[in-house]
């Protein structure tokens, strides 16, 4: 029960003015236990009262760096962020937030390391015996070791779970504990992770922004690398499954859980497959995920989704984020789930004051890293102990976060309340004290930040993961830091004015560098094309047409904003063709109504129009919410090209002229996607349905544009833009001698077979497409998307220009609307069609 005192809670004063570089070598050099200056970070000070030499060789390193360098790197590590879109979700928000990365690792030696990490490896083997006890014999309960009410209490604690033996044969397969050093020097667990530990993503990131950023510091500290233990991790999950190359997926629940980033990160940097549960089928006894080849079987699932979400018909049937009827393939054997559901009942901290005597009798040793003084307040000794001294204690909840009948998501200070409060709380624990546990008020030690030009001292927590392997467990050399933005505070979140570190244990000699790619002796050559799930098909080919439409509006745009400023805009025949152009854009959805009188107004609402669905700002915002989706499939520029292209379009634009600038910029960024498309990404599933939502969109618009612009009885204006909007002005020109004429302009713009923006190109690329996915069907018949596709090649291969009328034009506009109809349907069904009747090629 003994923990950190805190008595001590004032706050150290803030860092002198000056450089970072001066500080950091005048807090080493002169720090002692007698002598500290104000506002010196804890972590620089040892048990011994001495500076610790971690920091001293940082400083000695850090210290040749000019301020500007100083300020160029760290204007670089920010720039990496925003680029690479690095994010997250408060759970109050509904945006994402930049990551809030401090530019000072936080420091540990190696010997420190290695206390550290056999502390954490007993501590994940305890719990996992301890579950394997919960829900298999009981022995523990039954004994008296552990009341039943402590575990039961817990809406973690899942009765479908008893008696399963976890496939892979764990509970925990990632295992993570939050630690702090208290005023002595010594660390503390605060709380134990088993639910599905988060954060690993975001070290890795952490760790790839500050390596870089301050690239010769850290090759010259020794830094220990990250991959091998990612890559024990991997082969671990691969060889709990039952076949040799299992299939691996991250189960993640999609892009508004708080941590999405981390999830794609994760699926990227291991190679699996980042699934929603509404990817995932059962069939038998097997879990398979839906692909647009069928089902393909996945053995391994890595959960982060909490366990009562996982499988609405045997927990919580009102979650629309697991799979239905996955408990029972898992009670078959049929599917590793990592971790195991119910292994979040650890997290409860009514436990917690229960594992210094289990680790005695289970694992017949004390435990090497205590944790914070604890009291359930269920037990009624533990009861009248913290309600004797409740001005002492932190209340919180026995098995949350939040305290019961308190707003407040964190633990209430009973020193803190109004009389009035304290005696509700009083009362409360009182009367139902199983809900409630008092916590002994620590202290957290200080690391180093960089704020407003100082160097600051700031409470941290250090989360610490393992990961169970065949050769036991092996612990991340770093971890994931979260640093508090007060002096004073006595418990982190990530949350508002939080931060994270990097965290760095530093070698006595020089560390290899490892990475996750195997060796070359051992590689098993493929040019399979992989596993495309349907919903990542389905958000690819949006992505295309949600692009290609952003492109079509732009160009409507600028067409329109260049006829205001042009000083012949007065005649009858521009007026017309700026109509047609308004009623073209109002159909679309980018403005609100057509009028004569707003000019410039009308460009700048289609461009910039949060409130209209059809703007182009509208239409980049939704292209960038299905990104989101698939970042583990975009590389960084890909990615950053998207997340750019809305910020710099709602610009503000004053005139015609701001307005065809950001509308011709926009462009270029659409032109350098499509170009990173078309010679980045493989030519594999995930790439033809991108490019299948870019050519249906393309052939949608350009039919939309030769009937408002390439009307029967059109002018030479209207033709003119037609030629412009299509971007065929130098092709028409290099094989007419003449001025814009109606036939051989409908030949250019929809029949022609060579040229990239035609009807006809786009056709025949979407039956090329088609043609090489897979059937889904075993009868031999050809299906209805290729079916539909043969058809229009065929009608516009034997078109002829002179007999193309707005009636055709308007029936092949349907024709392609239909086409891409069908191709959703067939390739990406939801709702009842999701579970497709007929019987599927490719089972696997």
């Amino acid at each position: 029960m003994d923990g950190p005192s805190g008595k001590d809670q004032g706050a150290r004063p803030a860092g002198q003015p000056g450089t970072a570089r001066r500080v950091l070598r005048r807090a080493t050099q002169w720090a002692s236990d007698y002598a500290r200056l104000p506002g010196i970070p804890d972590e620089f000070i040892g048990a011994d009262g001495q500076p610790r030499p971690v920091w001293n060789r940082f400083a000695d390193t850090f210290a040749a760096l000019a301020p500007t360098d100083i300020d160029r790197r760290f204007a670089s590590a920010d720039r990496h962020l925003r680029e690479a879109g690095v994010t997250y979700r408060s759970p109050s928000d509904n945006a994402e937030r930049s990551w809030p990365l401090s530019h000072l690792p936080l420091l540990i030696d190696e010997a420190e390391w290695a206390q550290l990490s056999q502390g954490i490896v007993q501590r994940a083997e305890l719990l996992e015996r301890v579950l394997q006890d919960i829900y298999g014999e009981g022995r523990l309960i039954a004994s008296g070791a552990l009341p039943a009410a402590a575990v039961a209490g817990s809406s973690e604690y899942l009765r479908p779970v008893c008696g399963i033996k976890p496939p892979g044969g764990r509970f925990l397969s990632i295992y993570a504990a939050d630690i702090g050093r208290g005023p002595d020097g010594r660390w503390w667990v605060l709380s134990d992770r088993t639910q599905a530990p988060s954060g690993m993503g975001y070290a890795l990131e952490n760790r790839l922004v500050l390596s870089r950023a301050f690239s010769s510091i850290y090759k010259s500290m020794n830094v220990e690398r990250l991959a091998p233990f990612f890559e024990a991790f991997r082969d671990a999950l691969r060889a709990s499954a039952d076949r040799d190359e299992p299939r691996i997926g991250l189960l993640t629940p999609g892009t508004f859980s708080e941590t999405y980033f981390e999830h794609a990160t994760l699926a990227r940097y291991l190679g699996f497959l980042l699934v929603e549960g509404d990817d995932l089928a059962v069939s038998g006894d097997r879990v398979h995920i839906r692909t647009v080849a069928g089902l393909k079987r996945v053995d391994v699932l890595l959960r982060r989704l909490d366990s009562n979400s996982i499988d609405p018909l045997e927990l919580d049937a009102a979650s629309r984020l697991g799979v239905a009827g996955l408990m029972d393939v898992v009670r078959k054997g049929g599917v590793v789930v990592a971790n195991m559901p119910g292994s979040g009942v650890l997290e409860a901290r009514a436990l917690l004051g229960f594992l210094p005597s289990l680790s005695r009798r289970v694992l017949g040793e004390d435990l090497k890293i205590p944790h914070i003084a604890t009291w359930w307040c269920g037990q009624k000794s533990a009861r009248d102990e913290v309600l004797s001294r409740l001005d002492e204690f932190a209340i919180e909840g026995a098995y949350g976060r939040a305290v019961p009948g308190f707003a407040n998501a964190g633990p209430v200070l009973a020193s803190e309340l109004p009389a009035a409060e304290r005696e509700r709380l009083r009362n409360a624990i009182a009367q139902r004290g199983m809900e409630y546990v008092g916590q002994e008020v620590v202290r957290l030690s200080t690391t180093p930040v960089w704020q407003d030009g100082r160097l600051k001292p700031r409470p941290f927590v250090l989360r610490v993961f393992a990961a169970a392997t065949s050769e036991g467990w092996t612990v991340m050399p770093g971890g994931f830091c979260r640093i508090a933005d007060e002096p004073d505070a006595r418990a982190v979140s990530m949350g508002d004015g939080v931060r994270a570190a990097d965290v760095w244990v530093l070698a006595d000699k020089a560390v290899a560098a490892r990475s996750l790619l195997p060796g070359s002796d051992n590689v098993r050559i493929r040019r399979i094309a992989g596993v495309l799930p349907s919903r990542a098909a389905d958000n690819l080919f949006w992505l295309g047409r949600y692009l290609e439409r952003a492109e079509a509006t732009l160009r409507l745009i600028r067409v329109l904003a260049a006829q205001h400023r042009d000083p012949g805009k007065g005649s009858p025949a521009q007026l017309n063709t700026a109509e047609r152009i308004q009623r073209l854009l109002l159909a679309w959805g980018a403005i609100e109504q057509t009028s004569r009188a707003r000019g410039s107004q009308v460009s700048a609402e289609a461009l910039q129009a949060e409130a209209q669905f059809g703007s182009a700002l509208s239409l980049l915002r939704s292209a960038q919410r299905t990104a989101t989706s698939l970042r583990e499939r975009l590389s960084p520029d890909a990615w950053q090209v998207i997340t750019e292209m809305p910020g710099r379009l709602a610009q503000d634009a004053e005139d015609e002229d701001a307005i065809v600038s950001l509308a011709e910029l926009t462009l270029e960024k659409l032109a350098t996607f499509a170009g990173l498309a078309q010679e980045n990404m493989n030519r594999a599933a995930g790439w033809r349905f991108l490019d299948m939502g870019r050519r249906a969109e393309r052939a949608i618009n350009t039919v939309r544009f030769a009937r408002q612009f390439g009307y029967d009885e059109a002018t030479p204006e209207d033709l003119d833009v037609l030629l412009t909007l299509v971007d065929c002005q130098i092709t028409y020109r290099s094989r007419y001698l003449i001025g814009p004429s109606l036939a051989p302009i409908r030949d250019l713009v929809v029949l022609d077979p060579y040229n990239p923006r035609s009807v006809a190109f786009q056709i025949e690329v979407l039956n090329e497409h088609i043609a090489s996915l897979p059937a889904l069907k075993e009868n031999g018949l050809i299906e209805r998307p290729q079916r539909l596709a043969v058809s229009l090649q065929a009608r516009l291969t034997t078109a002829e220009a002179a007999h193309l009328d707005g009636r055709g034009l308007f029936a092949l506009e349907q024709d392609l609307l239909n086409l891409a109809e069908a191709i959703g349907q067939h390739y990406f069904p939801h709702g009842p069609n999701a579970t497709r009747p007929e019987k599927l090629t490719g089972l696997a």
